[in-house]
């Protein structure tokens, strides 16, 4: 097996060409081509996580993404951010989370701190 880092965009671009071969035909997990298959996609990660950083999405939007997941309303925040008119202030970017709402909506909806520490975009 003969595997090279991904140095440059051709690198990359023919790595993921040899591995868009395997979507169609999976092969099978612990097989000499199933080890390569595991192995190139663990070299796109690399290169894709340090040349295509994703950054976190602003709280707000985090939050918004969350209650589509789960089909939540601004009343299902209650708890987590305090009465529905601070509810809708957060969420219209008018009031600033505070560390006690970053923490229930961490702890209750399981959104990433981080996520929810960041500055919110205006």
């Amino acid at each position: 097996m003969e595997i090279r880092p991904i140095h440059t965009d051709d690198d990359y671009q023919a790595v993921l060409r040899e591995v868009s071969a395997y979507f169609d035909n999976e092969p099978e997990f612990g097989s000499p081509e199933g080890d390569r298959f595991e192995v190139l996609l663990t070299l796109l990660e690399a290169y894709e996580t340090k040349h295509f950083p994703i950054d976190l999405p602003d709280p707000v939007e985090a939050i918004k993404f969350r209650m589509e997941q789960s089909g939540l309303t601004p009343k299902d925040l209650v708890p987590m951010i305090g009465r529905l008119n601070r509810v809708y202030e957060v969420l219209n970017r008018k009031r600033t989370l505070t560390l006690p709402m970053i923490w229930k909506l961490h702890d209750a909806l399981g959104i990433p701190a981080a996520s929810l520490i960041r500055p919110t975009a205006r």
